[in-house]
């Protein structure tokens, strides 16, 4: 007996075709194959077995009671390959069945989160499992079909879509500034409340620097520091201190006048280098209509350039 794990599809095929027809050379025939191989298959599959599935005399094939068992178990896997086949041919053309987004935390809740109820109507049979962090995530190994991650792109392993870059902005509220005075040379944030993200690796560097010349970094004292934006976005709202924060977080404050760019003629950052907001997602010779559908979906909610960029003069 051979090992059942040989058993092939085109095996079972062939064997339903037989129990069906009841005739090698019919179905011989219609394979555009020899009856002879019709019959080496059936003698494979019933080696495979441990089984006869037919009677063979010179005038009928006729099943066994082994056959007629076996025939329901051939009819249901092949079946379930056709259905598998189908739902796969479906998903060629719409977005449908579960795809699973990774993003950051707030820019998850700013961006990605918001769009879900319009990607939905877009495409009724797509289900999203959503999950928020701020860890790293490897596509390859980690339970997600699509990333959004902002950062430096340097690994080759998966495909990246670039949506923008990230740009930072130092921001704080018209009360404070009643208040504290507007900063107006790099060397005055010395002298401010300064409201500092301290992330897993320390509180973010305050860099600035004049377009096209070096980043200098100016290591304020925070008034406060938290891992949490939020809290220090409600801070700064308040009227507590200044921030420096990603476009993505903070242009709609600006657009609203709840707060104001401070020192324009600067750029500012917390790392030297560019980060850019980009989609990821596993290198594969047939990228998932799915995912492609999802990142064609926000590339259009975005806007180009990102909406939040393009809110006064951003």
């Amino acid at each position: 007996m051979r090992d059942p794990a040989t058993i092939s599809l085109r095996w079972l095929q062939t064997f339903k075709d037989v129990y069906e027809s009841q005739n090698f050379s019919v179905v011989a025939r219609r394979e555009g194959i020899s009856a002879s191989q019709v019959s080496r298959v059936i003698h494979q599959l019933e080696d495979a077995l441990g089984q006869q599935l037919f009677y063979r005399n010179t005038r009928a094939i006729i099943p066994t009671e082994s056959g007629h068992l076996f025939i329901r178990y051939a009819r249901l896997m092949l079946g379930n390959l056709e259905e598998a086949r189908r739902e796969l041919d479906a998903r060629k053309q719409e977005p449908s069945g579960l795809l699973r987004i990774n993003a950051p935390v707030f820019f998850g809740q700013r961006h990605i989160a918001p769009g879900l109820p319009g990607l939905t109507e877009r495409y009724p049979r797509l289900s999203i499992e959503l999950t928020l962090t701020d860890d790293y995530i490897d596509p390859h190994r980690d339970a997600a079909d699509l990333i959004f991650r902002i950062g430096m792109l340097t690994d080759s392993s998966f495909h990246a879509r670039v949506l923008g870059q990230q740009f930072y902005h130092l921001a704080a509220s018209p009360a404070y500034l009643r208040k504290y005075g507007t900063p107006e040379t790099s060397d005055d944030i010395m002298r401010h409340k300064c409201l500092v993200y301290r992330g897993s690796s320390g509180p973010n560097r305050w860099l600035l620097r004049r377009p096209g010349e070096a980043w200098t970094h100016y290591p304020v004292t925070p008034l406060i520091s938290s891992n949490n934006a939020e809290t220090l976005l409600i801070a700064a709202l308040g009227g507590m201190g200044m921030v420096l924060f990603p476009d993505w977080l903070i242009g709609d404050r600006f657009q609203s006048g709840e707060l104001v760019k401070l020192l324009p003629a600067w750029e500012t950052s917390i790392n030297t280098e560019p980060y850019n907001i980009a989609a990821i997602y596993p290198h594969t010779r047939h990228p998932p209509l799915n995912v492609r559908a999802v990142i064609d979906y926000y590339v259009e909610a975005f806007g180009t350039p990102l909406h939040w960029q393009s809110q006064r003069g951003m």
